[in-house]
Protein backbone atom coordinates (compact mmCIF):
# COMPACT_ATOMS: atom_id res chain seq x y z
CA UNK A 1 0.00 0.00 0.00
CA UNK A 2 2.00 2.46 -1.19
CA UNK A 3 -0.35 5.47 -0.46
CA UNK A 4 -0.26 4.63 2.87
CA UNK A 5 2.08 5.89 5.83
CA UNK A 6 1.73 3.95 9.08
CA UNK A 7 2.72 5.95 12.43
CA UNK A 8 3.58 3.83 15.45
CA UNK A 9 2.90 6.04 18.61
CA UNK A 10 5.88 4.09 20.86
CA UNK A 11 6.38 6.86 23.24
CA UNK A 12 4.76 6.19 26.15
CA UNK A 13 5.52 5.02 29.69
CA UNK A 14 3.13 2.72 30.67
CA UNK A 15 3.50 3.80 34.56
CA UNK A 16 0.55 1.02 35.49
CA UNK A 17 3.28 -1.65 34.69
CA UNK A 18 5.22 -0.05 37.50
CA UNK A 19 9.27 -1.52 38.17
CA UNK A 20 8.68 -3.25 34.63
CA UNK A 21 8.94 0.15 32.77
CA UNK A 22 10.77 1.98 34.90
CA UNK A 23 14.06 1.61 32.68
CA UNK A 24 12.22 1.17 29.34
CA UNK A 25 9.49 2.07 27.47
CA UNK A 26 5.99 -0.30 27.77
CA UNK A 27 6.36 -1.56 24.01
CA UNK A 28 9.92 -2.64 24.53
CA UNK A 29 9.13 -5.00 27.21
CA UNK A 30 8.99 -8.43 26.72
CA UNK A 31 5.92 -10.91 26.03
CA UNK A 32 5.53 -14.10 25.07
CA UNK A 33 8.95 -15.71 25.08
CA UNK A 34 10.89 -14.04 22.74
CA UNK A 35 8.87 -11.00 21.61
CA UNK A 36 8.80 -6.84 22.84
CA UNK A 37 5.05 -5.59 22.70
CA UNK A 38 5.85 -3.14 19.66
CA UNK A 39 6.68 -6.46 17.46
CA UNK A 40 2.96 -6.59 17.10
CA UNK A 41 2.37 -3.56 15.77
CA UNK A 42 5.18 -3.69 13.58
CA UNK A 43 4.23 -6.98 12.42
CA UNK A 44 0.75 -6.23 11.88
CA UNK A 45 1.82 -3.23 9.21
CA UNK A 46 4.12 -5.53 6.94
CA UNK A 47 1.45 -8.33 6.74
CA UNK A 48 -0.53 -6.33 5.75
CA UNK A 49 1.40 -4.72 3.14
CA UNK A 50 1.88 -0.69 4.61
CA UNK A 51 6.21 -0.80 4.53
CA UNK A 52 6.16 3.35 5.04
CA UNK A 53 6.38 3.28 8.65
CA UNK A 54 7.20 5.83 11.54
CA UNK A 55 8.05 5.49 15.12
CA UNK A 56 7.12 7.67 17.28
CA UNK A 57 9.57 7.34 20.44
CA UNK A 58 10.26 9.48 23.52
CA UNK A 59 10.42 8.10 26.58
CA UNK A 60 13.99 6.36 27.27
CA UNK A 61 14.57 5.15 23.85
CA UNK A 62 17.54 3.44 23.53
CA UNK A 63 16.28 0.32 23.66
CA UNK A 64 13.54 0.52 21.45
CA UNK A 65 16.25 2.12 19.01
CA UNK A 66 18.34 -1.39 19.32
CA UNK A 67 15.68 -3.44 18.92
CA UNK A 68 13.83 -1.79 15.69
CA UNK A 69 17.02 -0.94 14.09
CA UNK A 70 16.93 -0.68 10.66
CA UNK A 71 13.98 -3.06 10.56
CA UNK A 72 15.40 -6.05 9.09
CA UNK A 73 13.44 -8.23 10.94
CA UNK A 74 10.35 -6.96 9.79
CA UNK A 75 11.50 -6.74 6.46
CA UNK A 76 11.30 -3.04 6.56
CA UNK A 77 15.42 -2.41 5.61
CA UNK A 78 14.30 -1.18 1.95
CA UNK A 79 14.74 1.59 -0.15
CA UNK A 80 11.56 3.99 -0.56
CA UNK A 81 10.05 3.20 2.96
CA UNK A 82 11.19 1.13 6.00
CA UNK A 83 11.10 1.93 9.45
CA UNK A 84 12.19 5.23 10.91
CA UNK A 85 12.30 6.02 14.60
CA UNK A 86 11.11 9.51 15.35
CA UNK A 87 12.01 11.35 18.27
CA UNK A 88 11.50 14.89 19.97
CA UNK A 89 13.89 17.32 18.31
CA UNK A 90 15.20 20.88 18.94
CA UNK A 91 14.63 24.05 16.92
CA UNK A 92 15.75 27.29 16.86
CA UNK A 93 12.96 28.47 18.67
CA UNK A 94 12.33 25.46 21.23
CA UNK A 95 12.65 22.22 22.22
CA UNK A 96 10.07 20.62 23.12
CA UNK A 97 8.51 16.88 24.54
CA UNK A 98 5.48 15.72 22.36
CA UNK A 99 2.76 17.25 23.85
CA UNK A 100 0.28 14.57 23.13
CA UNK A 101 -0.55 12.23 20.00
CA UNK A 102 -1.87 14.71 17.80
CA UNK A 103 1.24 16.64 18.41
CA UNK A 104 3.31 13.79 17.59
CA UNK A 105 2.11 13.51 14.30
CA UNK A 106 1.92 17.31 14.00
CA UNK A 107 5.71 17.63 14.85
CA UNK A 108 6.74 14.63 11.89
CA UNK A 109 4.44 16.22 8.88
CA UNK A 110 7.41 16.71 6.86
CA UNK A 111 8.49 13.17 7.71
CA UNK A 112 5.04 12.07 5.81
CA UNK A 113 5.13 14.58 3.29
CA UNK A 114 8.04 13.14 2.11
CA UNK A 115 6.18 9.92 0.72
CA UNK A 116 3.51 11.65 -0.52
CA UNK A 117 0.31 9.79 0.94
CA UNK A 118 -3.08 9.88 0.78
CA UNK A 119 -3.65 8.04 4.07
CA UNK A 120 -1.65 7.92 7.11
CA UNK A 121 -2.73 5.22 9.88
CA UNK A 122 -1.93 5.98 13.62
CA UNK A 123 -1.52 3.19 15.78
CA UNK A 124 -0.35 1.97 19.44
CA UNK A 125 3.21 0.26 19.96
CA UNK A 126 1.80 -1.02 23.34
CA UNK A 127 -1.01 -3.45 22.66
CA UNK A 128 -1.46 -7.14 21.81
CA UNK A 129 -3.34 -8.23 18.48
CA UNK A 130 -3.70 -8.99 14.73
CA UNK A 131 -5.13 -6.84 12.51
CA UNK A 132 -5.28 -6.69 8.85
CA UNK A 133 -4.55 -2.60 8.38
CA UNK A 134 -5.58 -3.01 4.48
CA UNK A 135 -9.19 -4.18 5.58
CA UNK A 136 -9.30 -1.18 7.80
CA UNK A 137 -7.98 1.58 4.54
CA UNK A 138 -9.95 -0.18 2.37
CA UNK A 139 -13.10 -0.08 4.88
CA UNK A 140 -11.95 3.45 5.45
CA UNK A 141 -12.22 4.25 1.53
CA UNK A 142 -15.36 2.49 0.95
CA UNK A 143 -17.14 5.02 3.44
CA UNK A 144 -15.99 8.19 2.07
CA UNK A 145 -14.77 8.91 5.29
CA UNK A 146 -12.19 11.42 6.43
CA UNK A 147 -11.35 9.59 9.69
CA UNK A 148 -11.95 6.45 11.12
CA UNK A 149 -11.30 4.26 14.51
CA UNK A 150 -11.35 0.49 14.85
CA UNK A 151 -13.58 0.02 17.63
CA UNK A 152 -15.02 -3.15 19.49
CA UNK A 153 -17.22 -3.63 22.32
CA UNK A 154 -15.94 -4.03 26.10
CA UNK A 155 -17.42 -4.88 29.49
CA UNK A 156 -19.40 -1.83 30.77
CA UNK A 157 -17.59 -1.72 34.07
CA UNK A 158 -14.00 -0.99 31.52
CA UNK A 159 -15.77 1.50 29.19
CA UNK A 160 -14.33 4.25 31.42
CA UNK A 161 -10.83 3.37 30.44
CA UNK A 162 -11.61 4.20 27.01
CA UNK A 163 -12.48 6.55 24.28
CA UNK A 164 -16.14 5.82 23.76
CA UNK A 165 -18.69 6.48 20.75
CA UNK A 166 -22.01 6.45 19.61
CA UNK A 167 -23.08 5.34 15.81
CA UNK A 168 -25.88 5.61 13.72
CA UNK A 169 -26.92 2.13 11.52
CA UNK A 170 -24.42 2.93 8.97
CA UNK A 171 -21.20 3.14 11.72
CA UNK A 172 -20.90 6.89 11.26
CA UNK A 173 -19.88 8.01 14.73
CA UNK A 174 -22.48 10.67 16.21
CA UNK A 175 -20.98 11.05 19.78
CA UNK A 176 -17.42 10.44 20.92
CA UNK A 177 -16.11 10.92 24.39
CA UNK A 178 -12.61 10.55 25.81
CA UNK A 179 -13.11 8.15 28.96
CA UNK A 180 -16.55 9.01 30.82
CA UNK A 181 -17.20 8.87 33.98
CA UNK A 182 -20.64 7.31 33.09
CA UNK A 183 -20.22 5.23 29.57
CA UNK A 184 -23.68 5.61 28.09
CA UNK A 185 -21.87 2.71 25.31
CA UNK A 186 -19.83 0.01 25.51
CA UNK A 187 -18.51 0.88 21.86
CA UNK A 188 -14.46 1.74 23.00
CA UNK A 189 -11.83 2.71 20.25
CA UNK A 190 -8.82 0.89 20.41
CA UNK A 191 -6.43 4.36 19.69
CA UNK A 192 -5.94 3.10 15.88
CA UNK A 193 -7.24 5.23 13.26
CA UNK A 194 -7.13 5.87 9.87
CA UNK A 195 -7.41 9.64 8.46
CA UNK A 196 -7.27 11.06 4.99
CA UNK A 197 -3.74 13.14 4.69
CA UNK A 198 -4.75 16.37 3.33
CA UNK A 199 -7.95 16.49 5.82
CA UNK A 200 -5.83 16.00 9.15
CA UNK A 201 -2.77 17.54 8.04
CA UNK A 202 -4.74 20.76 7.87
CA UNK A 203 -6.88 19.90 11.50
CA UNK A 204 -3.31 18.94 13.02
CA UNK A 205 -2.28 22.92 11.88
CA UNK A 206 -4.93 24.54 13.37
CA UNK A 207 -4.74 22.37 16.62
CA UNK A 208 -0.79 23.49 17.18
CA UNK A 209 -2.38 26.52 17.42
CA UNK A 210 -4.86 26.53 20.24
CA UNK A 211 -2.85 27.06 23.78
CA UNK A 212 -5.99 25.77 25.50
CA UNK A 213 -5.85 22.11 23.88
CA UNK A 214 -4.18 19.05 24.90
CA UNK A 215 -3.17 18.27 21.36
CA UNK A 216 -4.72 14.45 21.95
CA UNK A 217 -6.73 12.41 19.46
CA UNK A 218 -9.33 11.56 22.07
CA UNK A 219 -9.71 14.21 23.61
CA UNK A 220 -9.28 16.92 21.30
CA UNK A 221 -8.96 15.89 17.96
CA UNK A 222 -12.03 13.42 17.34
CA UNK A 223 -14.40 15.06 18.98
CA UNK A 224 -13.61 18.65 16.60
CA UNK A 225 -14.20 16.83 13.39
CA UNK A 226 -17.33 14.71 14.12
CA UNK A 227 -19.09 18.20 12.87
CA UNK A 228 -18.17 16.95 9.06
CA UNK A 229 -20.27 14.25 9.39
CA UNK A 230 -17.67 11.78 7.65
CA UNK A 231 -16.25 9.89 10.95
CA UNK A 232 -16.21 6.68 11.02
CA UNK A 233 -15.95 3.39 13.16
CA UNK A 234 -14.48 0.05 11.77
CA UNK A 235 -15.83 -2.90 14.15
CA UNK A 236 -12.96 -5.07 15.28
CA UNK A 237 -13.78 -8.67 16.62
CA UNK A 238 -10.33 -9.69 16.88
CA UNK A 239 -8.51 -10.42 19.75
CA UNK A 240 -6.80 -7.49 21.23
CA UNK A 241 -5.09 -6.61 24.71
CA UNK A 242 -4.33 -3.79 26.04
CA UNK A 243 -1.77 -5.08 29.00
CA UNK A 244 -1.20 -2.02 30.56
CA UNK A 245 -1.80 -3.84 34.17
CA UNK A 246 0.43 -5.90 35.88
CA UNK A 247 -2.42 -8.49 35.92
CA UNK A 248 -3.30 -7.46 32.46
CA UNK A 249 -0.12 -8.31 31.18
CA UNK A 250 0.51 -11.88 33.58
CA UNK A 251 -2.86 -12.85 32.19
CA UNK A 252 -2.16 -12.41 28.47
CA UNK A 253 0.69 -13.65 28.45
CA UNK A 254 -0.15 -17.13 30.64
CA UNK A 255 -3.47 -17.07 27.80
CA UNK A 256 -0.72 -18.48 25.34
CA UNK A 257 -0.39 -21.72 27.14
CA UNK A 258 -3.84 -22.46 26.64
CA UNK A 259 -4.46 -25.39 24.02
CA UNK A 260 -6.32 -23.44 21.90
CA UNK A 261 -4.25 -19.81 22.99
CA UNK A 262 -7.12 -16.77 21.79
CA UNK A 263 -4.08 -15.01 20.46
CA UNK A 264 -2.16 -17.68 17.91
CA UNK A 265 1.56 -16.94 18.03
CA UNK A 266 1.62 -20.39 15.46
CA UNK A 267 -0.63 -18.91 12.27
CA UNK A 268 1.62 -19.32 9.39
CA UNK A 269 -0.25 -16.65 7.40
CA UNK A 270 0.20 -13.99 9.94
CA UNK A 271 3.69 -14.46 11.63
CA UNK A 272 4.82 -12.30 14.46
CA UNK A 273 8.22 -11.22 13.60
CA UNK A 274 11.17 -9.92 16.17
CA UNK A 275 14.67 -9.54 16.89
CA UNK A 276 16.07 -11.75 19.37
CA UNK A 277 19.22 -13.57 19.98
CA UNK A 278 20.21 -16.44 18.24
CA UNK A 279 20.72 -19.28 21.15
CA UNK A 280 20.28 -22.77 21.12
CA UNK A 281 17.85 -25.68 21.33
CA UNK A 282 16.26 -25.22 24.18
CA UNK A 283 17.43 -28.53 26.52
CA UNK A 284 15.04 -30.45 29.36
CA UNK A 285 16.90 -32.42 31.41
CA UNK A 286 16.11 -36.27 32.80
CA UNK A 287 15.16 -34.00 36.34
CA UNK A 288 13.16 -31.28 34.26
CA UNK A 289 9.21 -31.67 33.59
CA UNK A 290 7.19 -29.12 31.52
CA UNK A 291 3.66 -28.82 31.28
CA UNK A 292 1.29 -26.59 29.10
CA UNK A 293 3.98 -23.82 28.99
CA UNK A 294 6.09 -21.91 26.65
CA UNK A 295 9.61 -22.32 26.62
CA UNK A 296 11.67 -20.57 24.48
CA UNK A 297 15.70 -20.84 22.65
CA UNK A 298 18.89 -21.17 25.11
CA UNK A 299 16.61 -22.57 28.40
CA UNK A 300 17.97 -25.04 30.40
CA UNK A 301 15.44 -26.89 32.48
CA UNK A 302 15.87 -29.16 35.41
CA UNK A 303 13.52 -28.68 37.66
CA UNK A 304 9.26 -28.32 37.52
CA UNK A 305 7.38 -25.80 34.65
CA UNK A 306 3.62 -25.68 34.92
CA UNK A 307 1.64 -23.15 32.95
CA UNK A 308 4.24 -20.38 32.40
CA UNK A 309 6.18 -18.84 29.94
CA UNK A 310 9.95 -18.72 30.06
CA UNK A 311 11.61 -16.32 27.87
CA UNK A 312 14.73 -17.10 26.02
CA UNK A 313 18.36 -18.28 28.21
CA UNK A 314 16.28 -18.96 31.13
CA UNK A 315 17.83 -21.57 33.74
CA UNK A 316 16.04 -23.34 36.67
CA UNK A 317 17.60 -25.47 38.70
CA UNK A 318 17.04 -29.13 39.64
CA UNK A 319 14.59 -29.48 42.44
CA UNK A 320 12.33 -25.54 41.53
CA UNK A 321 8.57 -25.20 40.87
CA UNK A 322 7.53 -22.87 38.64
CA UNK A 323 3.94 -22.39 38.31
CA UNK A 324 1.68 -19.67 36.31
CA UNK A 325 4.87 -17.13 36.37
CA UNK A 326 6.55 -15.08 33.75
CA UNK A 327 9.95 -15.43 33.69
CA UNK A 328 11.80 -13.39 31.23
CA UNK A 329 15.32 -13.33 29.65
CA UNK A 330 18.54 -14.91 31.06
CA UNK A 331 16.62 -15.40 34.23
CA UNK A 332 18.31 -17.89 36.65
CA UNK A 333 16.67 -20.02 39.25
CA UNK A 334 18.59 -21.61 41.34
CA UNK A 335 17.81 -24.89 43.27
CA UNK A 336 14.87 -26.21 45.18
CA UNK A 337 12.88 -22.71 44.53
CA UNK A 338 9.59 -21.99 44.52
CA UNK A 339 7.50 -19.46 42.38
CA UNK A 340 4.17 -18.90 41.98
CA UNK A 341 1.91 -16.30 40.20
CA UNK A 342 5.00 -13.82 39.41
CA UNK A 343 6.70 -11.83 37.19
CA UNK A 344 10.25 -12.01 36.99
CA UNK A 345 11.98 -9.24 34.73
CA UNK A 346 15.40 -10.12 32.74
CA UNK A 347 18.84 -10.81 34.04
CA UNK A 348 17.62 -11.54 37.75
CA UNK A 349 19.04 -14.05 39.80
CA UNK A 350 17.39 -16.30 42.53
CA UNK A 351 19.01 -17.89 44.89
CA UNK A 352 18.59 -21.78 46.23
CA UNK A 353 15.75 -22.32 48.42
CA UNK A 354 13.73 -19.69 47.76
CA UNK A 355 10.14 -18.92 48.54
CA UNK A 356 8.11 -16.72 45.99
CA UNK A 357 4.41 -15.74 45.74
CA UNK A 358 3.06 -17.84 48.23
CA UNK A 359 0.45 -17.31 50.75
CA UNK A 360 -2.57 -15.13 50.94
CA UNK A 361 -3.12 -11.45 48.71
CA UNK A 362 -2.40 -8.10 50.95
CA UNK A 363 -2.85 -4.77 49.58
CA UNK A 364 0.02 -3.42 48.57
CA UNK A 365 2.29 -1.31 50.61
CA UNK A 366 3.78 0.73 48.25
CA UNK A 367 1.43 1.22 45.58
CA UNK A 368 -2.21 -0.37 45.58
CA UNK A 369 -3.35 1.46 42.65
CA UNK A 370 -0.12 -0.30 40.81
CA UNK A 371 -0.06 -3.61 42.76
CA UNK A 372 -3.86 -4.39 43.09
CA UNK A 373 -3.43 -8.47 42.21
CA UNK A 374 -1.91 -11.23 43.60
CA UNK A 375 1.37 -11.21 41.20
CA UNK A 376 4.25 -10.96 42.43
CA UNK A 377 6.83 -8.54 40.58
CA UNK A 378 10.76 -8.84 40.88
CA UNK A 379 12.76 -5.83 38.94
CA UNK A 380 15.08 -6.27 36.12
CA UNK A 381 19.39 -7.48 36.28
CA UNK A 382 18.14 -7.96 40.85
CA UNK A 383 19.97 -10.75 43.11
CA UNK A 384 18.13 -12.66 45.46
CA UNK A 385 19.67 -14.11 48.01
CA UNK A 386 18.97 -17.90 49.57
CA UNK A 387 16.82 -18.79 51.48
CA UNK A 388 14.68 -15.89 50.46
CA UNK A 389 10.25 -15.81 51.43
CA UNK A 390 8.05 -13.78 48.98
CA UNK A 391 4.38 -13.44 49.84
CA UNK A 392 1.64 -12.66 47.45
CA UNK A 393 1.30 -8.91 45.64
CA UNK A 394 5.41 -8.21 46.71
CA UNK A 395 7.38 -5.52 43.98
CA UNK A 396 11.37 -5.96 44.52
CA UNK A 397 12.77 -2.89 42.60
CA UNK A 398 15.10 -2.83 39.43
CA UNK A 399 19.18 -3.54 40.45
CA UNK A 400 18.33 -4.63 43.67
CA UNK A 401 20.78 -6.88 45.76
CA UNK A 402 18.06 -8.76 48.56
CA UNK A 403 19.81 -10.59 51.41
CA UNK A 404 19.63 -14.36 52.56
CA UNK A 405 17.07 -15.00 54.46
CA UNK A 406 14.93 -11.92 54.07
CA UNK A 407 11.00 -12.67 54.01
CA UNK A 408 8.71 -10.02 52.95
CA UNK A 409 5.22 -10.88 53.83
CA UNK A 410 2.27 -10.56 50.93
CA UNK A 411 1.84 -6.53 49.86
CA UNK A 412 5.85 -5.49 50.97
CA UNK A 413 8.09 -4.56 49.02
CA UNK A 414 11.98 -3.98 48.86
CA UNK A 415 14.07 -1.22 46.90
CA UNK A 416 17.45 -0.33 47.14
CA UNK A 417 17.68 1.81 50.57
CA UNK A 418 13.73 1.16 51.68
CA UNK A 419 11.31 -1.54 52.07
CA UNK A 420 8.99 -2.87 53.94
CA UNK A 421 8.76 -6.25 54.60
Amino acid sequence: MKNVVALILAGGQGTRLGVLTEKIPKPAVQFGGKYRIIDFTLSNCVNSGIYQVGVLAQYRPHLLNKHIGIGKPWDLDRKGGGVTILQPYSTLKESVWYKGTADAVYQNIEFIEEYKPEYIIVLSGDHIYSMDYSEFVYYHISKGALATIACMEVPITEAHRFGIMITDIDNKIIEFEEKPKRPRSNLASLGIYVFSWNFIKEVLIEDAKDESSDHDFGKNIIPKILTTGRVYAFPFEGYWRDVGTILSYWEANLELTRPIPPFNLYDPNWRIYTKSEEMQPAYISETGEVRNSIISEGCEIHGYVDNSVISQGVIIGEGSVIRNSVLMTKVCVGRNVVIEDAIIADNTVIGDNCRIGLGKFAESKYDKKVYDSHITVIGMDSQIGEGCEFGKNVVVGNDTIVPAGTKIESGGFFFKGVNER
